[in-house]
């Protein structure tokens, strides 16, 4: 981020259909350009707010926050493929706070129509729809976007630099600009004559062209290859920079103790224990909890630790069935939404045989590597934050506001992040940074969270019921009822961050249960929010990654009712409603050689789930063994229409399902007297490395258009385990994580 405020400041004009790219990007034309980010100077210019031309070579600037998922190398990757340079001439570093970096792809989750149903007018719409996060700022990583939002725009970025430059090269060569090519960062005339980009570039900048077409598939050289992580040599010599690894010069370093009641304050502390302490330089008051500034982390958190605290109870029921007792009494309310109404479920053919279940899943913790931290320096006049963020725009303003700032006196570095999920979208913890610098200015403040601090204080995944009625005739479903109880993450965080709550039904409370392609005859899905006061926010996968586990388990049981195979039950729903879904299905059969029979000892079960515009289908085979129930083998179907980075994807796919695995094997918050019991991965642990699967992954390219695969492996997971240990035990499992009725090898 450091080479960003070295760059002369310059005006780029988005409005040519260079960069539009004509209807495809309509929000570019219903508003004026956004302001260009980035500045250039002597030697190094940029070119447009993704493109960075030097004597070294290009350096593409990355809108999206690296997390581990690899979206630095596919950005990067999409503007190299069209500017003609060489992999290793590409480097890449995350763009600051702007306007420019909005995240257009997240307009189009605002049409309520499931995506496997939205024709191709509808997807216009949904590239209409970019002007809502562009009017908001909304530079955001998350929902499977980034690389659907940068597909166009990137390739668009490289194309135009690449043009360009071209057209000064043909002026100064006295060519047309269709004579010349180019190869490796140069331009290259019929006679040999090579100019370099940079040589180039500085000029460049003030081109305006018109339409650039995008290369087509058959001539890419970059995309559509297994390419090395440009992040990953960095973190494998341990010199990549985490949030956690900033040490601006005098840096001291914090810790804080917040109320284990969440959302509630304290009524008064004692820190004399704490003052006492050598190396202890100040204990700062915050609104809901208390800091010691010290001069290592270590002793910042013993001092924190000392000190005395009166907190204010908790805004909730204090144990988690009372919780579960307020979730459940939400079904007697209104319903929030009725996303899917098809047919008449009380209408019932003759003989139709009638099933019904409840299953409930819990709150979750994000559980990151990496806890939260950031590092402020507050000078009074302006404010330097550094800070691994999923939503920097958010944060940086947020801050700016705690101090009294203007937005744009605050420089923000977006470091790289020991993971996210959704976790890092959120800006607690650059806030509490930012009241403990103003506490302490000059002085640059490095608060770092404990593990137990970063458990026990998330905005957690909501708990959930939910109830399905289902009816089956003739080996296939003719009616499916579904409800859904739980708190609404899109209300609590939307409020966090814009101010205020969206109106209208809440299509995330339901997704994954309301939007899945399954040709029933009657099918309904209704959402009920639960009003209440623990704080939630957006997982992986968000509603998908608890609503599947209910229609999924509930899918498996129809089937069984059916006496019908469990992946012919859903084949039979699919193909005449989407047939990529039907497609994956049918992959992953194919894939794990299934036959639904399976010998003693060893049981198999299969999940499907669209999720984020994306078909997933997994198969999970589980063992007896002597130490307990082995996962022993996975297989992951998925289709994403365009395969930028197939290893990359891989990738995705299998740490998507170890996700939803862990999770579902282990994973759950429980209450207490109002505070969280679990504080460690002693008590909220993950899959190691002796009970994760082995994988077999397969990427399709049915769909027609681009999709997201950062989150849609995780929500198939749960269920695709809980059939396996039915087929296995013969018990159905209705209740996560499965480790409180199974004996699974952990």
């Amino acid at each position: 981020m450091a080479s960003i405020g070295k760059i002369a400041r310059r005006t780029f004009l988005f409005g040519t259909a260079a960069i539009a790219g004509g209807a495809a990007f309509g929000a570019w034309y219903v508003s004026r350009p956004a302001p260009m980010p980035l500045t250039s100077a002597p030697g190094r210019t940029a070119l447009n707010p993704w493109i960075i031309i030097d004597e070294t070579g290009v350096t593409v600037v990355a809108a999206r926050a690296e997390m581990g998922q690899g979206v630095y190398s596919t950005l990067a990757a999409m503007a190299a493929e069209e500017l003609d340079v060489a992999w290793d001439q590409v480097r890449v570093i995350h763009g600051p706070p702007a306007q420019a970096y909005f995240n257009g792809a997240m307009g189009g989750a605002a049409i309520p129509t499931p995506e496997y149903q939205q024709s191709a007018f509808q997807h216009r719409i949904g590239d209409w729809l970019e002007v809502i996060p562009k009017v908001f700022s909304m530079q955001i990583t998350g929902g499977s976007t980034s690389t659907r939002d940068g597909f166009d725009k990137l390739r668009l970025a490289g194309a135009t630099a690449r043009e360009a430059m071209k057209e000064v090269a043909a002026d100064r060569l006295g060519l047309r600009r269709s004579q010349l090519r180019t190869e490796g960062g140069q331009v290259i005339a019929p006679d040999g004559t090579t100019l370099a980009y940079a040589e180039l570039a500085e000029a460049a900048a003030g081109v305006e062209l018109g339409e650039v077409p995008l290369r087509p598939r058959s001539e890419w050289t970059l995309l559509g290859k297994t390419l090395p992580r440009l992040d990953m040599p960095a973190k494998c010599t341990g010199t990549a920079t985490f949030g956690i690894d900033v040490r601006p010069e005098g840096l001291r370093f914090a810790a804080l103790r917040r109320n284990p009641n969440l959302g509630a304050g304290m009524r008064g502390f004692d820190a004399s224990a704490a003052k006492g302490m050598a190396g202890v330089e100040h204990v700062v008051e915050l609104p809901d909890g208390v800091a010691v500034v010290a001069t290592n982390t270590w002793l910042a958190q013993q001092a924190v630790n000392a000190i005395e605290v009166d907190w204010e109870p908790a805004p909730y029921p204090e144990t988690t069935e009372a919780i579960f007792e307020a979730i459940e009494a939400a079904f007697d309310t209104d319903p929030n939404s009725t996303m899917r109404d098809d047919g008449d479920v009380t209408a019932l053919p003759a003989g139709a045989q009638v099933i019904e279940a409840s299953y409930r899943t819990p709150y979750l913790a994000h559980a990151t590597m990496e806890p939260m931290n950031a590092t402020v320096l507050f000078t009074g006049d302006a404010l330097e934050i550094w800070a691994g963020n999923q939503g920097p725009v958010i944060a940086r303003d947020r801050a700016a506001e705690a101090v009294g700032l203007d937005p744009e006196a605050v420089t923000f570095h977006t470091t790289l992040m020991g993971g996210g999920f959704g976790r890092r979208g959120e800006f607690d913890y650059v806030l509490q940074a930012t009241h403990v610098a103003k506490a302490v200015p000059n002085v640059p403040i490095q608060l770092s969270w404990s593990r137990e601090e970063d458990m026990s204080h998330d905005f957690y995944r909501p708990a959930a019921l939910t109830r399905w009625r289902g009816a089956v005739a003739d080996g296939g479903a003719v009616m499916l009822d579904g409800q859904i109880a739980g708190q609404s993450c899109s209300q609590q965080a939307i409020t966090r961050w814009m101010g205020f709550a969206p109106g209208g039904p809440d299509k995330t409370h339901v997704e994954g249960a309301s939007d899945q392609p399954y040709g029933v005859p009657a099918y309904r899905v209704r959402g009920h929010i639960a009003d209440l006061a623990v704080p939630i926010g957006f997982w992986r996968s968000v509603g998908a990654s608890g609503n599947a586990f209910g229609l999924e388990c509930f899918m498996d049981e129809m089937a069984h009712a059916a006496g019908t195979d469990p992946i012919d039950f859903r084949l039979a729903l699919m193909r005449g409603e989407h047939a990529p879904s039907a497609a994956v299905v049918e992959a992953v059969r194919d894939m794990s050689g299934w036959t639904g029979r399976t010998p003693d000892g060893v049981g198999r079960g299969m999940a499907f789930s669209m999720s984020f515009g994306t078909p997933v289908a997994e198969v999970i085979e589980v063992v007896q063994e002597d130490a307990g129930i082995r996962i022993a083998r996975a297989w992951i179907a998925a289709d994403v229409g365009v395969a930028l980075d197939p290893g990359n994807l891989e990738a995705q796919l299998v740490g998507g399902m170890i996700y939803g695995l862990s999770a579902a094997v282990q994973g759950q918050i429980t209450f207490a007297g109002g505070a969280v019991e679990q504080q460690q991965f002693y008590d909220y642990d993950g899959l190691r490395m002796h009970n994760t699967p082995a994988f077999e992954v397969q990427v399709l390219e049915n769909l027609g258009h681009i999709s997201g695969v950062g989150e849609p492996g995780t929500p198939p997971a749960a269920p695709a385990l809980a059939n396996a240990l039915f087929d296995l035990t013969g018990r159905r499992a209705r209740s996560l994580p499965l480790n409180t009725e199974f004996d699974l090898l952990v």
